[in-house]
């Protein structure tokens, strides 16, 4: 099976550790390939090698995600294609889908792995990893089990209660969606409104993970379009 475009190179720290030993085929193909195809530039290949980590990751957290309710679920594979599709191309939508199912069918630390996530990302990618993440267990529904692994991925990362409530608000229905997805109460202040919008945006912005390329930085336009409707809807409710 060949690895494609979209996760050719080195894969960088995602090599070493839990990540690596579970890759290890995915590894052992993507060395078959010609050397002389990658790139020979230090820093091209440092954030090609980011990137590259970036996806591995994602890939074996949506595996544990979509078996965490004991059944592999078709419209989260069907999401998990579409998303690679939407960002990397038809080949690659095809290609993460097998990727997954080999997946799996494999067991793995959840703890060790996040953990190697945690140590080798920084804020903003994890940020970015788990918005995937969330987005993908709630395309059937957010059951039970996918909430409480969510839950625990986002404290094995390191990630603040509240951003981790923040992301999950987007994909919860509720009264108070837009004040939760800023990270507020509706007796905030217009004041308060303001401040939380401009921190959140800040947070979020796209080009926080520039590092990981374009087309993972396109990604994560979803959270920051999310955070910038929440705060216009707040101020047409209150007239600000």
């Amino acid at each position: 099976m060949g690895l494609g475009k979209w996760i050719a190179g080195a894969l960088g720290w995602a090599m070493f550790g839990p990540l690596g030993g579970i890759l290890g085929y995915f590894i052992a193909s993507m060395m078959e390939e010609d050397s002389t195809s990658r790139s020979q530039d230090d820093d091209r290949t440092r954030m090609q090698g980011q990137r590259n980590s970036f996806l591995m990751s994602l890939l074996v957290l949506s595996a544990a995600v979509i078996k965490a309710d004991g059944k592999t679920s078709s419209k989260e594979l069907a999401t998990l294609r579409q998303f690679f599709t939407n960002n990397f191309g038809a080949q690659a939508g095809s290609e993460a889908e097998n990727i997954v199912n080999e997946l799996l069918s494999k067991d793995f630390n959840i703890y060790e792995v996040c953990s190697q996530v945690r140590a080798n990302m920084d804020y903003s990618q994890r940020l970015q990893l788990y918005h995937y993440l969330v987005s993908l267990g709630a395309s059937d529904g957010l059951h039970e089990k996918e909430i409480d692994l969510l839950e625990a991925i986002a404290t094995y990362i390191g990630l603040s209660k509240d951003d981790a409530d923040s992301i999950f608000a987007i994909f919860r229905p509720s009264n108070n969606k837009h004040y939760a997805i800023l990270g507020i109460t509706p007796d905030a202040t217009n004041e308060q409104v303001k401040k939380a919008y401009r921190r959140m945006a800040v947070k979020y912005h796209p080009d926080k993970v520039a590092t990981l390329g374009e087309d993972v930085q396109k990604a994560a336009e979803e959270k920051f379009k999310a955070i910038s409707e929440a705060y216009e809807a707040i101020c047409r409710e209150r007239g600000m």
